[in-house]
């Protein structure tokens, strides 16, 4: 039994989900999950199908078989194996939380994941990651070699067949360049105060200014640093009697369990670009999805 996704944007027009229910159908397929939704300001209409097959019919055969009808639609498809795991990227720099959360949910198979390398601008997590028998490289990024650097680890991600890259609080700036050829395939995590609390230590900015809520944003990566669309987000509430280390650490706690959600919707194809958003459909009953921070 084969367990595939189904991915659509177009326009909004009637019939386009009994258009996709017949075509399953014809093919002797098993709807087992479906989502959608109609944006009336912009006219789109997304949709996610999750379906069965008994045969071996696999995503690039369907694709044949449906592009006549997504020609017709003018709809952008995809078909994708819903029991593969997609090949993932880590890069980081010397906050290792995000790291480490994700290593342990990829361990236990909350986030399953192929995790086929790991990247970081230094030396402090080489130990961590080799331990977990993943490829670490450390590539240096200065002024001066940072055309360089960002060439290394594009060679990485052609080697490695990445799908997907996770700055797991990678802390450099990504070329215009990189962020174009990754479109839509970069997730980055961080705090939520922007655009208020910039630079250094925001933590600390936000504990003097008395804030009440602390987030944490995951989105895709785009030229517009920190402003691309967004996937998941959350907040926890601090009170007058916490310090500026208790707001760190339940930054820290908030940005890993925002970032891991971030993955686990991108990688089960639940995230629809929409512009400068994201149509982010709920993950079934029970899911991970549903986690919440005690």
């Amino acid at each position: 039994m084969s367990n595939l996704i189904l991915t659509v944007t177009c326009q909004s027009k009637p019939g386009t989900v009994a258009t996709i229910s017949t075509f399953l159908a014809e093919q002797g397929c098993n709807i087992t999950d479906s989502s959608q939704f109609d944006d009336a300001e912009t006219g789109k209409f997304f949709m996610r199908v999750n379906f069965a097959h008994e045969g071996d019919i696999d995503p690039e055969a369907f694709t044949q078989l449906f592009s006549g009808i997504a020609d017709d639609l003018d709809m952008s498809f995809a078909f994708h194996d819903g029991a593969a795991k997609m090949k993932v990227v880590l890069m980081v720099s010397r906050f290792g939380h995000c790291l480490n959360d994700i290593l342990y949910r990829w361990q236990i198979g909350a986030l399953p994941i192929d995790i086929v390398a790991v990247v970081s601008n230094h030396l402090e997590y080489q130990k961590v990651v080799v331990n977990h028998d993943i490829p670490f490289h450390c590539i240096k990024v200065t002024a001066e070699n940072k055309v360089e650097a960002e060439a290394a680890q594009m060679r990485i991600l052609g080697e490695t067949g990445a799908e997907l890259v996770v700055l797991a609080r990678y802390m450099q700036v990504l070329s215009d360049e990189m962020c174009q050829k990754m479109q839509g395939r970069i997730i980055n995590i961080h705090h939520s105060f922007l655009p208020s609390f910039k630079g250094a230590n925001p933590y600390k900015q936000a504990f003097e200014r008395g804030v009440k809520l602390i987030g944490a944003t995951s989105h895709y990566v785009t030229a517009d640093l920190d402003e691309g669309p967004i996937i998941e987000q959350d907040i926890a509430r601090v009170t007058h009697a916490q310090s500026s280390n208790d707001y760190v650490a339940l930054g820290r706690d908030v940005e890993s369990l925002v970032l891991a959600r971030a993955i686990h919707a991108h990688i089960h194809r639940r995230v629809l670009v929409n512009g400068n958003k994201t149509v982010v459909f709920p993950a079934s009953p029970g899911s991970f999805a549903s986690e919440r921070m005690g």
